[in-house]
């Protein structure tokens, strides 16, 4: 069955497009480049500077509408005419709002599977190309509720400056993207439910093994990187038995779903039983025709009330027969280099830190007899002191401690290089983020791609730029190198995790540096605490 989108008025013959479009008979002429893949041609849209092809919206999978809604995402059929790749497809229904989470595209919509591609203008077939050229995947963050690929920040235009082929793709979000449900599994071949937002990453990385080569990439150098749920994501699609060999590199950027203070991916059969009561509750019925008539807007509105359950990837036995711990425990993951850190203020700048003596209350109540041993890696000796500690705490317990469980399983198990970084740079300040409040969580993303100039109100110093153009370097170094080697000429050595006793981080700041990890017995701590598979 094609792919609904392309029967759209978005496609026409490649004539009728060049004679009448009217974006294309703007003063200055825009120059298109038409492409075949697996599903038919596709033209993109040079950009002005000239230098890259952007191809937007292209499907990937069939719409998850009606009988396709809570199933694995479908291959897209073939079109007959030319898909005019120029705009972003819609972003997926969202289960919340993040105010630094600003979309330019139609959305939202259930028909929302689609993905881009930030080729470089080199790339060109009819010109005299160089080597295919190394494939970035990106997976956006927003807690598996929230989260688009036409934020403004993440567009993949100026780190395609750097010679690497950007992706990004729409994926299915909140209980779209990870109801779970007894019925659902019955129905499945693979006897399971949950999890599509991680299938559909899953597929999206497939299509661009099948189809990057058109756009002058390589297909055997692929590596998929992601901020947040987006590295979470990355541990996962890690430690997947459906992704092996689908990619060649990973970056995380702040998260890995590895448990932090007991926490750890809830087993399929509980999931279908609290998913199933809420749909109960909610709607009179879990029966699951009934659920897959309901309108849209319907569900996304029953599932962001505050009686509902937080809707997010499940151990299924499918896309995860184990868990993420486990699974890298058991040396099952990929074994590729992986690139992965954390900011220094990961706690949000919505977090409000409790008074010091409440700190410290609940701080004994919480660690028992482990509470000396807890203040003397998170110190309390001021109010200012214990005002930090608490704050490190919470990004610790957020998503830090996750990121350093994730970087520790990959270096004893994974049989390939690590890197740690840590972001350090405080922030200028901008219109959502108050500015003595440091680097904060998601504060990386524009320094990453490039994007600096797409926040809104941040006064852009000479340090951020500088720290923008040593990320995207890193980062597509490691991509390009067949090892995953982030150094290069001009650049600060960055030495491998695990290449000294002190492991040493690569601290991103107004003067990037390696450093010993002085935060280590902080972590082996918390690792001791809470059980973690990463203390085995």
């Amino acid at each position: 069955m094609p792919h609904r989108r392309v029967t759209r008025a978005s496609v026409f013959p490649l004539i009728a497009i060049l004679l009448t479009t009217p974006y294309l008979l703007a003063q200055k002429p825009i120059e298109v480049r038409a492409i075949q893949i697996e599903s038919g041609k596709l033209m993109g849209v040079v950009t002005p500077d000239q230098k890259v092809i952007a191809y937007k919206g292209i499907p990937y999978a069939q719409p998850p509408l009606e009988e396709l809604r809570w199933r694995s995402p479908q291959p897209v059929g073939k079109w007959k005419k030319v898909l005019f790749a120029r705009d972003f497809g819609p972003h997926c229904i969202q289960s919340g709002s993040y105010p630094d989470m600003v979309f330019h595209d139609s959305g939202p919509s259930e028909d929302c599977l689609t993905l881009n591609v930030w080729a470089p203008y080199e790339a060109k077939p009819d010109r005299k190309s160089p080597a295919a050229l190394p494939v970035m995947v990106w997976i956006y963050g927003g807690g598996f509720s929230t989260g688009g690929t036409s934020e403004n920040r993440q567009d993949g235009e100026f780190l395609a400056h750097r010679g690497v082929i950007v992706v990004s793709m729409n994926y299915r979000l909140g209980i779209f993207g990870f109801f779970a449900h007894p019925e659902l599994t019955a129905e499945s071949a693979n006897h399971s439910s949950g999890n599509y937002g991680l299938l559909d990453q899953a597929a999206a990385i497939a299509w661009v093994r099948r189809n990057i080569a058109a756009f002058g990439g390589d297909p055997a150098n692929i590596t998929i990187f992601g901020q947040s749920a987006g590295s979470q994501s990355v541990s996962a699609l890690m430690a997947s038995p459906l992704t092996a060999g689908l990619f060649a590199k990973a970056i995380g950027e702040s998260g890995a779903e590895f448990p932090a203070a007991g926490r750890s991916l809830p087993p399929r059969d509980q999931a279908e039983q609290v998913y199933s009561e809420w749909a109960n509750r909610a709607f009179g019925t879990g029966k699951l025709f009934f659920l897959r008539q309901l309108p849209a807007d319907e569900l996304a509105k029953a599932a962001m009330a505050k009686t509902a359950p937080y809707f997010g990837p499940i151990v299924d036995g499918y896309f995860l027969p184990d868990t993420v711990p486990n699974i890298y425990a058991d040396g099952k993951q990929a074994h590729i280099p992986l690139l992965a850190g954390w900011v220094a203020n990961e706690d949000t700048p919505d977090f409000l830190p409790p008074p010091p003596d409440t700190f410290i209350a609940q701080s004994r109540t919480r660690f028992g007899p482990n509470a000396d041993k807890f203040f003397s890696l998170y110190p309390i000796h001021t109010t200012d002191e214990a005002t930090r500690s608490a704050s490190d705490y919470a990004g610790d317990q957020f998503i830090a401690f996750s990121t350093w469980a994730w970087l520790e399983a990959q270096t004893r198990t994974g049989n390939a290089p690590v890197y740690r970084y840590f972001f350090a740079l405080p922030s200028p300040g901008d219109r959502n983020h108050p500015v003595a409040y440091g680097a904060f969580h998601s504060d990386d993303i524009e320094y990453v791609f490039g994007t600096l100039d797409s926040r809104p109100g941040m006064a852009i110093r000479p340090q951020d730029r500088a720290l923008s153009d040593l990320m995207q370097r890193y980062w597509t170094n490691f991509a390009k190198s067949k090892t995953g080697d982030p150094n290069g000429p001009g650049l600060p050595k960055w030495p491998t995790y695990a290449s000294a006793a002190n492991y040493p981080v690569m601290r991103l700041d107004a003067t990037p540096a390696a450093h010993p990890d002085n935060l280590r017995p902080r972590y082996l701590f918390l690792d001791s605490v809470w059980a973690s598979p990463a203390a085995k």
